[in-house]
């Protein structure tokens, strides 16, 4: 690592749809700068960011992944971030902690899904960014076209400053717009070009796209704009300067063109970063709140200021135990520092801390405001939390996570495994906060929610890995509820004798339909004494403790109105537990009679598709038992509106998936409970009472 200098320092995520290239980019960037001696690739497994086994085997990146490398001066650390939604927490992690994104495109595809989501997210954090249209030696890709739908998408403010050399299988190199020089490159070479002069057949168009480059970089100042006007271009150094500024305060994107797999236009990537993207001195003060108030504090990136930090992630590492990674935003930390978690309000004490590449670790004694770094086994101190010194006690704006899409049961294959699944979940929610982790007592399941099904797959996977425990993942049990249509009046009545002193009591329930989403209510309309006053709170209780149990499928009793008008009693054999069971019989009874219905959850499903997929996305819904609400455009992609019965989403990320070839994302709320369809409400009934018979 060269000397600390703030100024020399660049904190990028790479962030995009799967599939674009972001790990292969990474490899790249290491393999150009130096810092790894070979070109890795994700078929063979053996990429530096892509090491847990998971990644391995799925040939995907599950999580982010701190590197780092050199150039030109500069120390660049990267935070190679998943393409998939299901792990899209962790982008969100990354970005939480970087000054800058690279957002990447396959240049046949464009704009997907996590495309967007990404920009979204750098939108949140008020990120810079610059684009890079990748995978331009495939087949049928066309740099302009992929270019045009950008600009359509994200403004004209994505400027291209390198154009591809060659097109398809002949992508050899790029041409430099801001020094107007051809970079020529080796497929899978070192990625350090030869300099050459832009061929005769491309100067045209390079020059065209320069001058749009001035344009927009002379627009993004207005007196430079007026200078532009007078003499009809800017100085290099105005264009470099004037860019720069352009990119830190968000209103130019600038536009590069790669084959990261065969590292052609790498240097240029690394180029741009250096010059062009910010180092933590650029980026405006942090916010942060002054411990246990609501005031706000504005920390600088200095090194000798108060100590502020965040954990943005923490992960679990073999023969390592758990690895903390941070930012320090303002101070330092050293080894061997007590520091205060605001978080958790417990003290820690930093032992060794390291900067990492992929599974490699090189240790660090100092990590001073701006850097990025990674520290072992802390106890109590987790993703999300905020750490400073006691002196100076403060919080920085936790991150926060998309609600969960997902859903699935898990009960531990052996019972001796019961006590260690709670605790092992809970430890791995510390790690990911994505993924929720709650016993539901009305379902009686231990309930997984996240992203995807494939998020909820790779928890169960570390908590065998981790914790030695095997679970069956089921389909979740659902919350339906019964309610009525008609009503009813019945009589409850219960006598015991047997010997000395009885039980009896005698309720005459009244019951009807309240509005939906009304609750219980209930009524007290007896005269003269008929169930004394005393006995009338246990009635009322009898009627709730029924409704629990459910009537018609053992599911709750909901929007009820529910009167008792009549009853007798007994001068020595009444009790509260003798009225008690009386109502209960008597509502219980006059449900049966008075038309009920099973309820069934909605909810509003929003999907985000291209617009090939519609017809088949929308086909699905409705075959799902879905009503189709409408459509919007959003960007270049098509956003489908429905309502949907939670019993029709189960695995729907993995179905969508597989319907839209990956580039399909939904989110869902709840809605309300409407009617269940009679041939549902039978099928329903029958599992119940097979359920009741096998228990």
């Amino acid at each position: 690592m060269r000397d600390y200098n703030q100024a020399n320092l660049r904190n990028i995520c790479l962030a995009g749809h799967g599939g674009s290239g972001k790990t292969s980019l990474a490899e790249a960037l290491l393999y150009t700068t130096g810092q790894i001696s070979r070109l890795g690739t994700i078929e063979t497994g053996n990429t530096t960011s892509d090491y847990r086994q998971e990644e391995i085997d799925h040939k995907i990146s599950m999580g982010v992944t701190p590197l780092y490398c050199e150039w030109d001066q500069c120390t660049i650390n990267i935070l190679d971030t998943p393409g998939f939604t299901d792990f899209t927490g962790d982008v969100k992690c990354a970005m939480r902690v970087a000054d800058g994104v690279i957002v990447m495109l396959r240049a046949l595809e464009g704009i997907e899904v996590e495309t967007d989501r990404a920009w979204k997210y750098a939108d949140e954090y008020g990120l810079p960014r610059m684009i890079v249209i990748n995978l331009l030696d495939k087949e049928h890709t066309d740099f302009f076209d992929t270019l045009s739908r950008v600009q359509q998408r994200y403004g004209t403010q994505a400027v291209p400053i390198t154009l591809p050399i060659g097109e398809n299988e002949s992508f050899s190199g790029v041409i430099d717009l801001i020094n107007m020089k051809a970079l020529n490159y080796q497929v899978e070479g070192d990625g350090k070009p030869t300099l050459g002069d832009i061929p005769e057949n491309q100067i045209d168009i390079a020059m065209e796209y320069r001058e749009k480059l001035m344009e927009i970089v002379a627009e993004s100042n207005d007196e430079l704009l007026e200078q532009y006007f007078e003499a009809g271009e800017l100085t290099q150094a105005q264009l470099l300067d004037a860019l720069r500024k352009g990119i830190c305060t968000g209103s130019i994107y600038p536009t590069l063109c790669t084959s990261a797999s065969h590292n052609i236009g790498t240097s240029a990537v690394l180029n741009a970063i250096t010059t062009l993207m910010p180092s933590p001195t650029d980026r405006p003060t942090f916010r942060a709140l002054q411990d246990g108030t609501d005031e706000e504090l504005l920390l600088e990136a200095d090194s000798s200021g108060p100590l502020s930090a965040l954990i943005f992630k923490t992960v679990s590492e073999q023969h390592i135990g758990e690895l903390s990674y941070f930012r320090v935003y303002s101070g330092a930390i050293r080894h061997g520092d007590d520091v205060y978690n605001t978080s958790k309000d417990t003290t820690e004490r930093f032992g060794q801390m390291y900067i990492t590449l992929g599974r490699e670790r090189t240790e660090m004694g100092t990590v001073r405001a701006g850097e990025i770094a990674a520290v072992v086994k802390l106890k109590d101190t987790h993703t999300g939390d905020t750490i400073c010194s006691r002196a100076n006690k403060i919080t920085l704006p936790r991150i926060t996570f998309s609600d969960p899409v997902a859903e699935v049961a898990v009960s531990p294959k052996s019972k001796e495994d019961e006590e260690k699944i709670s605790m092992g979940l809970s430890r791995l929610h510390e790690e990911d906060p994505s993924f929720i982790n709650r016993y539901d007592p009305e379902l009686k399941q231990m309930i997984l929610a996240g992203a995807g099904e494939m998020h909820l797959e790779m928890v169960v996977e570390r908590l065998e890995r981790r914790f030695g425990v095997s679970v069956d993942m089921v389909k979740p049990r659902l919350p339906y509820r019964e309610t009525i249509r008609g009503t009813s009046e019945k009589q409850g009545r219960f006598k015991r004798q047997s010997g000395g002193r009885g039980q009896f009591g005698d309720a005459w329930i009244k019951i009807e339909p309240s509005l939906r989403g009304h609750g219980y209510e209930f009524v007290d309309e007896i005269v003269g004494g008929a169930v004394p006053h005393r006995f009338i709170p246990a009635v009322d209780k009898g009627i709730q403790e029924a409704m629990d149990e459910g009537v018609v499928a053992g599911y709750p009793v909901v929007d009820i109105k529910a009167t008792l008008y009549d009853g007798s009693f007994h001068s020595v054999d009444s009790s509260e537990m003798a009225f008690k069971i009386a109502a209960s019989l008597g509502f219980k009874s006059a449900v049966k009679d008075a038309r009920p219905v099973l309820l069934e959850p909605v909810y509003e499903v929003e999907v985000l598709v291209p617009e090939d997929y519609m017809g088949d996305v929308m086909g699905d819904l409705s075959a799902r038992r879905g009503r189709i609400l409408g459509m919007d455009q959003k960007g270049g992609l098509q956003l489908v509106r429905a309502e949907v019965p939670l019993a029709e989403l189960y695995r729907y990320s993995t179905a969508l998936r597989s319907m839209t070839h990956g580039r399909g994302s939904h989110s869902r709320r709840f809605l309300r409970y409407d009617d269940m369809p009679q041939d549902v409400q039978k099928k329903t009934i029958e599992e119940s009472e097979e359920s009741k018979e096998q228990a």
